[in-house]
């Protein structure tokens, strides 16, 4: 059973006036328990639109959304925060709250956690992210370094503790030590509890080391869907969605080109190995 499954799915955003415009066309697509998927397209492909209508935040024009084999328009607002869990790009300009503890507090109330479990359950979100509970609870989440706000908009959706998490480029305009952490920390968690996760970022590099799975949306259509190995041995299809190729995948090209066979490899550490063999093979033969 698919945890959530989209069958051709359209929305159109402005339908019947003369703004109209068709975002997403005829997607189908299933998304299982325990999956990692990377959704990548260009601006205005189709991506921040497809994750609206998976987390039940737009209905589609046509075509039917299910989670657990249920309609998704029979699920209310708590019961799927209890599912689906979005956190959309600049997270941190939609703080409210007074304090880190009510910032982080505020989706856990909501969906029902009692006050005895709260503070717990706050404690745990900001340590999973990296952010020390005594030392940052009674700030203000506006006094906050960019990436400290990052991580505590990320918190505060990890509390609800849902079965799927959805990260709209969570590390945009951060830098690059801070990438790395946040999405380290990330990982940690989804692959302890087992969680889905969905990623959208336009970061290939990114993408390339957190999922195993990838979607290429282009013009509101999915081009691709596969192992994230199976796209990038298609260099066509890439250029195809006008996607630029990963720095590593840049290099294995050139070495592929250059009559080295690194199939398989993906990884800087795989690809020196498959160089070294390479080389050893080729000095056993011609000695």
């Amino acid at each position: 059973m698919a945890l959530i499954r989209l069958k051709n799915v359209q929305y159109i955003y402005l339908e019947k006036t003369p703004l109209e415009r068709e975002a997403i066309k005829d997607i189908s697509l299933d998304i299982r328990e325990g999956e990692s998927i990377g959704i990548i397209g260009k601006t205005g492909s189709g991506k921040s639109t497809l994750i609206q209508l998976i987390s039940g935040l737009l209905y589609p024009t046509q075509g039917e959304i299910f989670i657990k084999d249920r309609d998704i328009r029979k699920w209310n607002s708590k019961e799927l925060c209890k599912i689906i869990g979005i956190v959309f790009q600049y997270p941190e300009h939609q703080f409210f709250a007074e304090t880190v503890f009510e910032e982080v507090a505020f989706g856990p109330r909501n969906i029902g956690i009692s006050d005895e479990k709260l503070e717990n359950c706050v404690r745990e979100a900001l340590i999973t992210v990296g952010l020390p509970y005594e030392e940052i609870k009674d700030r203000s989440p506006f006094n906050l370094s960019g990436g400290e706000k990052r991580r505590l908009a990320i918190a505060s959706i990890l509390a609800m503790n849902p079965e799927v998490l959805i990260l709209d480029e969570p590390t945009a305009n951060i830098d690059p030590k801070g990438k790395i952490e946040i999405m380290n920390y990330i990982n940690r968690w989804v692959q302890s509890k087992n969680k889905t996760l969905i990623l959208v970022s336009h970061d290939l590099d990114e993408i390339i080391k957190t999922v195993k799975r990838v979607i290429v949306l282009k013009e509101g259509k999915i081009i691709f869907d596969g192992l994230i190995e199976k796209l990038f041995l298609n260099y066509e299809k890439v250029e195809e969605a006008e996607l630029e190729l990963p720095e590593i995948l840049k290099l294995r090209k050139v070495l592929e080109d250059k009559g080295y066979p690194l199939e398989g490899a993906f990884t800087l550490h795989e690809i020196v190995e498959r160089i070294v063999a390479f080389k050893e093979h080729i000095s056993i033969w011609k000695s």
